[in-house]
């Protein structure tokens, strides 16, 4: 006798029924008012006895999610509108062909991974959105936005080869990217950049990216930018992937602006890459009470037609329980095992499982499908995500990872790892599908594509030109004209000529960008964005401005409502005020970012934030967003360790800059001066602007007031490159070189020694670590390369050459200076702020951290001392008139 299954925790098992015919009675009245006045009546009833029984203390809440059942009943269900049959064949050949793809790129190459058993399992899931909603930009539609599941990448190869986008050669090259025409391993828009609108390879990031892409549709519309009416956003992920933070972060954001266009099909294989996604539970269950609870329309698709026969007979629910008692490892087993085992380890542990199917062979039962690989069940599922109105849309397919591989991989524990499969596994594979391919093409993994005028690329082809051609299609360029920015004077003269007017360099970019607001043509195409932090960047005089951007308006009195600088709300608001939530900010930066390829309409956004919650905190978005070639400005506001006086260890930045030099289209600048700032701005926006490069720009920012000094003339170009000569005392021994918050204090050392020492210097303004070393690793790998070649000479080379010692003071880790030593002649020295942050005033911070003007005075004779070229003891003399305490413990100790 079967053992006794499981019970499912936190399930509820209803008590004893004492008066079964009173039960009866309420059922009976529920059927009839259901009949009489609809689907509606029924569920407003119940939410009314739901509220009363609360009211009586009977229940504190019901349970946040349905029956383990298909959410759309039989007689509900969406016709669907194609011939099942040729799509089920396409969707056979589409099988094949990925699988094709991954074996024989590793059969032939041995290393080269790649996934099967995920584009198994969501096959008809991707089929039932191409062949009837996914939207392709068209004259008269602007396009969906797909975010495909990355570990399904070779179905949607195999798709574009049956459209003719891809040759057989190409396909033979997945994952073969470097001698060109290669697939690449997941969706990249930076190796495929005409193919691939959002890459999604890391998990979390397509789900927080797709809500905020719905969200930034609406932005566009309600401002009059672009008419999105009837656009949608699909996201399709895996269930295991919803247990990332960035998956369901910004699920209440979805509900709360009511976006309704847009739906997630969760692909719930059951299965991780290692296991069960909840073996000792049921993940569908936990979906459905998350989406439920987060305000989503939750649509199950767990069961195939198949099973409807046996829905209708099986009036006392005896299916119902035994699914709701059934753990999800169990249901893998069960996935992985035929009709003989499921008949034995489920129909047969209860008597009216039994009767249900006694009239079934074991193949019949071995033939029952799950909703997620039934396309009129999908059918009915998106259909009705599509006409629903006032929330997003969740639906949970319910499907079998490695769907056709039989004992090679369906529903197994390795499923994820596999990638090479016998012969018997593929010939296997061929007659579960009824594939039209001989057993020589089989033993040779030959491709499948049915002659042009087939019916089934007659069919494919049709469908896809009804919804605008094929997809995932990515635009390159906006059509429009380049946008052209104003003359930097007309925003920037305040910065540039600021003759040492005193603010902030932070107070410099705001103003700069509240002018560049006003301009007629460019203004409209700014996003500002914060994150919850526009007051204390000095941005609340854009609430009146530009107004907040909310879908509602403003439906209450701000308490501020008579001060200028009021916290106002608008539909048409610019300004997007995304509240504590970086990871939603940066999502939005990147819809913007994205804009002039997504939406066809080029725009500037500028996100503003805390230096130390980007690279650090929301970097594998950032990275995410280089591979989009997103196009818009970072802001690390209150940069570096040691300006930010008084927050402490997990506020106080000295490595983005670090990270940000890691990310190869990112150009990071570290500005001391409102007038380099100002060069650097404007730079940037026209080459993303008007010059339509795939870059974006990291600039940080100090809250610090000080004097601000005139640029000097000529030196635009040194600074973009990410050094200039700033100023020269007597006769230069030694080369001082700043950047950002440190770069006074390097003025200031360069005084000190002239004042104290007589040692004459060069300042250098270091605006950028990574542009001043961007052509010196070019310059000597062309040196390298060419020997016979007259070599050539960097632009660092060229503003440091000879042997004079060179001192360089940053506010971030001296990880970051010590990258131009290998291009220098000259001895470097680097000073840093290695170590944790704490909490004290600029100048106890500087101190601690060793890169005050005290310290760089000293690390400056030190190097003059070790170059013969002053006496040694005037290194000690230093130490003891700036009162250095010579035996602390360094600061990455403490």
């Amino acid at each position: 006798m079967a053992a006794e299954p499981a019970r499912v925790p936190g399930l509820v098992e209803a008590s004893a029924d004492h008066d079964p015919a009173e039960t009866q009675e309420w059922i009976d009245a529920l059927r009839d008012v259901v009949a009489a006045g609809g689907q509606q009546r029924g569920e407003f009833l119940l939410k009314q006895l739901e509220e009363r029984a609360q009211q009586l203390g009977i229940i504190s809440r019901l349970q946040p999610y349905s029956a383990y059942q298909n959410t759309i009943p039989l007689e509900h269900q969406a016709a669907h509108p194609g011939d099942v049959e040729m799509e089920e064949r396409i969707t056979a050949i589409l099988r094949w062909n990925a699988l094709a793809m991954v074996v024989r790129a590793n059969k032939a190459y041995g290393e080269l991974g790649g996934h099967i058993a995920t584009y198994a399992s969501a096959a008809e899931i991707f089929e039932t959105g191409f062949h009837h909603f996914f939207h392709a930009p068209a004259a008269t539609h602007g396009g969906d936005l797909v975010y495909f599941q990355p570990h399904s990448a070779p179905g949607i190869y195999a798709r574009a080869y049956l459209e003719g986008r891809f040759d057989e050669k190409r396909l033979a090259r997945f994952r073969q990217e470097i001698n060109g025409g290669g697939l690449c391993s997941y969706p990249h828009p930076w190796l495929m950049p005409e193919f691939w609108q959002f890459p999604t390879g890391s998990m979390g990031i397509g789900p927080i990216n797709s809500i905020y892409q719905a969200r930034f549709l609406r932005y566009l519309d309600h401002r009059g930018l672009v008419r999105t009416e009837g656009r949608r956003v699909w996201g399709i992920f895996g269930d295991g992937e919803m247990d990332e933070p960035e998956s369901i972060a910004a699920l209440t954001l979805a509900a709360r602006e009511q976006l309704d266009n847009l739906t997630f099909i969760v692909n719930c294989n059951l299965q991780r890459l290692d296991g069960p996604v909840r073996g000792n539970g049921q993940i569908i269950q936990e979906l459905d009470a998350l989406f439920t609870g987060a305000g989503w329309n939750v649509i199950k698709v767990l069961w195939g037609s198949d099973w409807d026969p046996l829905f209708a007979r099986d009036t006392g629910h005896a299916l119902l329980k035994q699914f709701a008692n059934t753990t999800d490892g169990q249901y893998q087993t069960l996935g992985a095992n035929g009709g003989a085992y499921n008949q034995q380890h489920f129909f047969a542990l209860e008597p009216e499982l039994r009767a249900l199917v006694a009239h079934m062979s074991l193949a019949q039962i071995d033939s029952l499908k799950r909703g997620g690989h039934d396309l009129r069940k999908l059918y009915a599922a998106f259909h009705a995500a599509r006409e629903h109105r006032g929330q997003p849309t969740v639906i949970l397919a319910k499907t079998k990872k490695g769907y056709g591989m039989g004992g090679a991989g369906e529903s197994r524990m390795t499923a994820h790892q596999e990638k090479k499969i016998d012969i018997k596994a593929l010939l296997e594979f061929r007659n579960r599908f009824n594939l039209p391919l001989s057993d020589e093409s089989v033993a040779e993994l030959r491709f499948y594509r049915p002659p042009d005028d087939s019916h089934e690329l007659q069919y494919l082809q049709e469908h896809r030109a009804a919804l605008g051609g094929a997809m995932p299609r990515r635009r390159r360029a906006a059509r429009s004209n380049a946008l052209a920015l104003p003359p930097l004077e007309s925003y920037g003269k305040f910065a540039l000529e600021s003759d040492g007017k005193e603010m902030s360099t932070t107070m410099a970019i705001v103003r700069m960008l509240s002018n560049l607001l006003r301009d007629r043509a460019v203004g409209p195409r700014l996003v500002p964005i914060v994150a919850d932090e526009a007051r204390t960047f000095g941005m609340a005089n854009l609430f009146k401005q530009i107004g907040i951007y909310s879908p509602k308006g403003q439906l209450y009195e701000p308490e501020d409502a008579g001060s200028l600088l009021a916290y106002r709300e608008s539909r048409d608001g610019q300004l997007l005020e995304e509240g504590i939530t970086e990871a939603g900010a940066l999502s939005s930066w990147v819809a913007a970012a994205t804009s002039y390829s997504t939406h066809d309409l080029p725009l500037l956004p500028f996100y503003i934030y805390y230096s130390i919650f980007g690279f650090q905190r929301v970097g594998d978005l950032i990275w995410a967003a280089a591979d989009q070639r997103a196009r818009g400005f970072l802001i690390g506001a209150t940069s570096g360790r040691t300006t930010l006086g008084g927050e402490g260890l997990q506020h106080q930045d000295g490595s983005s800059h670090v990270i940000a030099a890691t990310v190869p289209n990112c150009r990071a600048y570290d500005p001391a001066f409102a007038g380099e700032l100002a060069v650097i701005l404007d730079h940037g926006a026209r080459a993303m602007l008007e010059r339509g490069e795939d870059v974006f720009y990291y600039l940080t920012v100090m809250n610090e007031n000080y004097a601000q000094p005139t640029l000097p003339a000529g030196m635009a170009d040194d600074v973009i490159r990410g050094l200039y000569r700033f100023e020269t005392r007597g006769i230069p021994q030694v080369r001082l070189v700043g950047s950002g918050a440190i770069l006074r204090e390097v003025i200031a050392a360069a005084q000190l020694l002239e004042q104290d020492w007589q040692v004459g210097t060069e300042v250098f303004s270091a605006t950028s670590s990574r542009e001043r070393a961007r052509d010196a690793p070019e310059v000597d790998r062309w040196n390298r390369l060419h020997p016979h070649e007259t070599p050539r000479t960097s632009h660092v080379a060229r503003q440091l050459p000879g042997t004079a010692p060179v001192v360089v003071a940053t506010d971030y880790i001296r990880a970051l200076p010590q990258t131009l030593a290998p291009y220098l002649a000259a001895r470097l020295t680097a000073l840093g702020t290695d170590g944790f942050g704490r909490s004290d005033t600029r100048a106890a911070l500087r101190r601690f951290f060793e890169v005050d003007r005290a310290h760089i005075v000293v690390a400056a004779l030190q190097a003059l001392a070790d170059a013969g070229s002053v006496p040694r003891v005037r290194v000690a003399e230093a130490l003891a008139r700036y009162s250095i305490e010579v035996d602390a413990e360094p600061s990455w100790r403490r």
